[in-house]
């Protein structure tokens, strides 16, 4: 398989190493492993990007608290009604999916 650059062409990346993770032509030969300790990467453009969605995250709720309690208030008044058939449906479909994805692996 031949490598290549390219990783190297995409915007804001920047791959680079030191000469301690080259091999020389005479460790290859003998079968030596050249060593990564000097290799670098750089995401800096995207770790700004990272910081902002990790900030916007850590204001955004993983769910809606006033549903939640209006949930549990009917639950506890004896309002809230189990729709089964959409349960059930919705399960069927989930199954479908898990089987469709697991057709496509073998």
């Amino acid at each position: 398989m031949k490598v290549n650059d390219s990783i190297k062409n995409i915007a804001g990346v920047s791959v680079g190493s030191s000469s301690a993770g080259k091999a020389k032509a005479s460790d290859k030969a003998a079968g030596a492993q050249p060593s990564n300790s000097g290799s670098t990467v750089t995401l800096s453009p995207l770790s700004s990007q990272l910081q902002a969605l990790q900030a916007q995250i850590s204001t955004t709720s993983a769910f809606d608290a006033n549903k939640v309690d209006a949930i549990k208030q009917a639950i506890a008044e004896g309002q809230f009604q189990v729709n089964s058939g959409k349960i059930a449906n919705e399960l069927i479909s989930s199954v479908k999916d898990l089987l469709q994805g697991r057709n496509r692996q073998a």
